[in-house]
C-alpha cells in the first residue's frame, strides 16, 4: 500500500477525533444552534415579507420541504458511512473525486462567507448591549469586535467539541425562551385586541402559497432555506457522536422539525402583530428589514420594567444567536477540511489532530484565519459587496445540499427496489429534495444575474451572481491546480469511487462501509490480521495517522 493510501486503510471513521463525546440531545442542540434561529429570523423575515407579504408562514413551511428531504439523505448516507466530510466523502463515493471535492468546497466557501455576516452582527450587538450605539454604527469598531468574536469562538472550537456543546446549551436556551416569549405575547395581544394599529388577525390562508408569482416565491423560499441552513453540523460531528451511524441522522431530522415549529410560530406572530405595511413597525418597512426584533421588541413587550427587561433579553438573544452560530460554523468547516486532508484532497496538514483535545487543530485555526481575512477584506472594499456576498450563500447552500440529495439516490441505486422504505427514503424523497434545490439554484442564479438583483454590479451582471457563481468557479480552478500538484486523491488512490475502506472485523459497524452496488464489498480483516491481503502490510491496516 502506498503512502497516499495509508490514511484510508484504518477506516473512514478513524481520524483521531474524540468518539462518543456527543449524545442525541447535544447533537440536536448543535444542529439547531448552527442555524442561529434568533439572528436568522431577525435578519431574514422582513425580506421574506417584502417578497410575499402575509404568505411568509407559507414560505417557511415550503422551505422546510427540501430541507427535510435533504436531511433524510444525510441520515441514510450517514448510516452507510459516518464520515465527518459528509457531502465531500459521500459525493466522492457516489460520483467520483471531482464532484466530491466541489461538494466539500461548497461547504467551506459558504461557511467562510457567512462568518463575515455573523461576526458583523455579533460585533455590532455587543456594543448595543451596553448602550454604545455610536460604536455599533461604526464600521471600524464593529469590525474590531467581530474579529474578536471569531478569535474567541475559534479558540473554543480548538479546545474541544464537548466544550462547544456545553456552551451551546446555554446560548440556544436563551434564544428559544425569548423567541417563544415574543411569539406568545405578540399573539396574545393580537387576539385580545391590544396589538398595534397595524395588527392583523391570523388566517389559515397564510400557510398556503397560492396566488404568489414564481419569481417572488423562489426568491422568498431561497431566503427561507438560508434560515434553516446549519442543521447538518450535527452530522458533521458524526465521528465524535455516540452511535455514529444513527444518532447524527436522527439529530438532523429532529433539528429541522424543531426549527420548523419555531420559525412558523415566530413568523405567524410577527406578521400578525406588525402587519406587512411599509411604514412604522410594519414588516414591509425597508428600515426594519435588517432587524425586525429591534423594531418590534418595544411594541410587543411594552415599556414597563419587565417589558424593558425582555427587550434587553431579546437583544441578548440575537447576540448569542450570532455568536453561537459563529462557533458552530467553524465546527463543520474544520471537520470537512479534516476529512479532505485525511484523503489527501487538500494538504495533509489539515488532517492533524490535537493530542489532548482531539480536535482538528490546523483546520480549525485556518478556518478562523480565512474568516477574518475575508471579513476584513470585504469590509475594506465595500459594505455593499459584503451584503451581496451574504446573499450569494444561498446559491452555495443549494449547490452542496443538492449534490447530497443526488448522491443518496446514486449511492443506493441498486437496492431501491428491494423494499418500499428503500424506494422512498433512499431514492424518491432525497432525489426530490435534490431536484427542488437544483431548480432553486438555477432560477436564483438567473435572477441574481440581473443588474438590479443586489447592491453591486460588474459589467451589467448582478454582484450576487458574480460572487456566488464566481466562488464555485474559483473552487474548480483550485481543484484543478491541486490535482496537478497532488493527484493521488483525484486518481482514486485515497478515496475510491464505488468501493470502501478496509475495516477491522469486530468494530461494531453495521452495515459495513461501502456502496450497496459495489462489486467489491469491504474487505474484512480479522483482528489477528491472519487474512489480510498479501499486498497490504499489516501495519498499514491498523495504523492510526494523526499527523
Amino acid at each position: 500500500m502506498t503512502q497516499d493510501t495509508q490514511a484510508v486503510a484504518a477506516g473512514a471513521g478513524d481520524k483521531g477525533l474524540k468518539g462518543g463525546a456527543l449524545g442525541l440531545v447535544a447533537s440536536v442542540v448543535i444542529g439547531m444552534s448552527s442555524t442561529a434561529p434568533a439572528y436568522s429570523l431577525a435578519a431574514t423575515l422582513g425580506f421574506i415579507v417584502v417578497a410575499v407579504g402575509v404568505k411568509a408562514p407559507a414560505v417557511i413551511l415550503l422551505a422546510f420541504v427540501p430541507m427535510y428531504l435533504i436531511a433524510l439523505a444525510y441520515q441514510e448516507l450517514n448510516k452507510a458511512e459516518p464520515d465527518c466530510g459528509t457531502t465531500f466523502t459521500w459525493a466522492s463515493r457516489a460520483f467520483g473525486p471531482w464532484v466530491g471535492w466541489l461538494g466539500g468546497w461548497g461547504i467551506i466557501a459558504a461557511d467562510i462567507i457567512v462568518m463575515a455576516n455573523l461576526a458583523q452582527i455579533a460585533g455590532s450587538y455587543s456594543y448595543k448591549l451596553v448602550g454604545a450605539d455610536g460604536l455599533a454604527d461604526s464600521t471600524f469598531w464593529s469590525t474590531v469586535a467581530g474579529v474578536l468574536w471569531i478569535v474567541i469562538m475559534t479558540y473554543i472550537c480548538y479546545r474541544g467539541v464537548e466544550v462547544s456543546a456545553r456552551l451551546q446549551y446555554a446560548l440556544l436556551g436563551i434564544e428559544l425562551v425569548l423567541l417563544i416569549a415574543f411569539a406568545v405575547i405578540a399573539l396574545a395581544k393580537v387576539w385580545s385586541g391590544n396589538g398595534a394599529d397595524s395588527s392583523i388577525h391570523p388566517a389559515l390562508s397564510w400557510f398556503w402559497p397560492g396566488g404568489l408569482g414564481v419569481s417572488d416565491l423562489v426568491e422568498a423560499t431561497l431566503l427561507a432555506v438560508f434560515i434553516y441552513w446549519g442543521w447538518d453540523t450535527a452530522v458533521a460531528c458524526n465521528e465524535e457522536t455516540a452511535d455514529p451511524e444513527k444518532t447524527p441522522g436522527r439529530a438532523a431530522i429532529l433539528s429541522t422539525v424543531l426549527l420548523l415549529v419555531t420559525y412558523a410560530l415566530v413568523a405567524l406572530a410577527a406578521v400578525a402583530f406588525a402587519g406587512v405595511g411599509t411604514s412604522g413597525i410594519g414588516l414591509g418597512n425597508p428600515d426594519n428589514g435588517d432587524d425586525i426584533f429591534n423594531a418590534l421588541g418595544p411594541a410587543v413587550f411594552g415599556h414597563s420594567f419587565v417589558g424593558q427587561a425582555f427587550e434587553v433579553l431579546l437583544l441578548i438573544s440575537v447576540l448569542t444567536s450570532a455568536s453561537a452560530s459563529t462557533q458552530t460554523t467553524i465546527i463543520p468547516t474544520a471537520r470537512t477540511a479534516l476529512s479532505m486532508g485525511a484523503y489527501r484532497a487538500i494538504p495533509r496538514s489539515f488532517a492533524k489532530i490535537h493530542p489532548k483535545y482531539l480536535t482538528p487543530t490546523v483546520a480549525t485555526i485556518w478556518m478562523g484565519i480565512l474568516s477574518i481575512v475575508f471579513y476584513v477584506g470585504l469590509t475594506l472594499v465595500s459594505e455593499n459587496v459584503l451584503g451581496d456576498s451574504i446573499s450569494s450563500v444561498g446559491l452555495m447552500i443549494a449547490f452542496y445540499y443538492g449534490i447530497t440529495g443526488f448522491a443518496c439516490v446514486w449511492f443506493y441505486r441498486r437496492q431501491l427496489l428491494k423494499s418500499a422504505r428503500s424506494f422512498w427514503m433512499q431514492g424518491v424523497l432525497p432525489g426530490l429534495g435534490g431536484l427542488m434545490l437544483l431548480a432553486a439554484f438555477l432560477k436564483s442564479a438567473y435572477d441574481y444575474s440581473k443588474p438590479d438583483a443586489g447592491s453591486t454590479t460588474l459589467g451589467g451582471v448582478g454582484g450576487v451572481f458574480i460572487i456566488g457563481i464566481g466562488t464555485l468557479v474559483f473552487g474548480a480552478v483550485l481543484m484543478i491546480g491541486y490535482a496537478v500538484v497532488a493527484p493521488a486523491f483525484f486518481r482514486g488512490r485515497t478515496l475510491v469511487k464505488g468501493t470502501s475502506d478496509l475495516v477491522l472485523a469486530g468494530t461494531e459497524r453495521d452495515p459495513l462501509f461501502g456502496l450497496p452496488d459495489s462489486g467489491d464489498q469491504s474487505i474484512v480483516i480479522a483482528p489477528d490480521l491472519s487474512n489480510e491481503p498479501p499486498t497490504v502490510p499489516p501495519e498499514d491496516v491498523v495504523r492510526r495517522r494523526r499527523d
